[in-house]
């Protein structure tokens, strides 16, 4: 009797896995559809943003951001102004590096190897949940989530090398509203969260121009970022990203030609979401961004 009880409830446990399989899958289809589509997102080797970023206390800047496919890999850069004072963080497709002239520092500095794996996943052009299709990492439904007075498809993706993801997706969108990202920088375990809304297309893709984060544990010290425009596959070469004195670049870019608008079309009538970088404080090294 024990054996049949044992052996119905691991046939039902094998039967319950493709079913959870499937919905992270379905749910990951229904993402990419909502974001624009795969030929759309395909279509973008490269994407900039534009506005600003807001820090606690009102400490604003200029905000600037380019991702890139460089090769087989991903760059990202970040451009803060103030007053002619400009912060970089960069990341070219093998290391990071930074200048913060409000450290005293003028010279370009390398980041550790957790904080360019950390600059690598911003770099993603479609984000890490869809990246997640082809990079293998796993991916797993854990059912549903209050978000706001919104029951939201909640998704993990963990990582090949640890890092993970976990998603809130919009029900009616599909859209990301938030994503919790948990990572080891220099042996500690660190947790971001960020909030995400006000989607708009930038040719044919949805992106967030709102961007809310902090790190877990700190929700007063939210740090933003409001896009004001966005741009698709920019005339940015590879070496945009190296590290002035540094190493050669990874390899040359054949970019396409950039959008014939600056400005961010559409929008759909959805609540908060989706994915896209979230700069550290210029006083203080990368968490990251996000």
């Amino acid at each position: 009797m024990l054996a049949r009880h044992a052996l119905a409830a691991l046939l039902l446990g094998v039967a319950a896995y493709p079913a959870a399989a499937q919905d992270a899958q379905s749910l990951i289809a229904k993402n990419l559809e909502a974001r624009g589509g795969a030929a759309a997102i395909d279509a973008v080797k490269g994407v900039s943003f534009e506005g600003r970023t807001i820090f606690p206390g009102d400490f604003e800047l200029t905000y600037k951001e380019v991702r890139q496919r460089v090769g087989a890999k991903s760059a990202v850069r970040y451009d803060f102004g103030l007053q002619g004072l400009d912060v970089v963080q960069s990341y070219d497709g093998t290391g990071a590096w930074k200048i913060n002239p409000f450290q005293g520092r003028k010279d370009a500095e390398r980041m550790s190897a957790d904080e360019a794996r950390q600059f690598a996943d911003e770099g993603l052009v479609e984000g890490a949940l869809l990246a997640s299709r082809n990079d293998g990492s796993q991916v797993e439904y854990l059912g549903r989530e209050d978000f706001d007075g919104t029951l939201a498809y909640k998704l993990r993706v963990k990582q090949k090398d640890g890092d993970e993801f976990t998603y809130l997706l919009d029900p009616d969108t599909y859209l990301e509203i938030k994503v919790d990202e948990t990572r080891r920088i220099r042996g500690a375990q660190q947790t971001t969260e960020t909030e995400l809304g006000d989607y708009e297309k930038v040719a044919g893709v949805y992106y967030p121009m709102s961007v809310e984060s902090w790190q877990q544990g700190s929700p007063n010290q939210r740090q933003r970022v409001l896009i004001a425009t966005g741009q698709a596959n920019p005339p940015v070469d590879a070496a945009y990203f190296a590290q002035p004195g540094g190493p050669t670049p990874l390899a040359k870019n054949s970019s396409e030609p950039p959008d014939a608008s600056m400005k961010p079309q559409g929008k759909p009538g959805t609540k908060k979401a989706g994915p896209a970088s979230k700069p550290a404080s210029p006083a203080t090294s990368p968490k990251g961004s996000k």
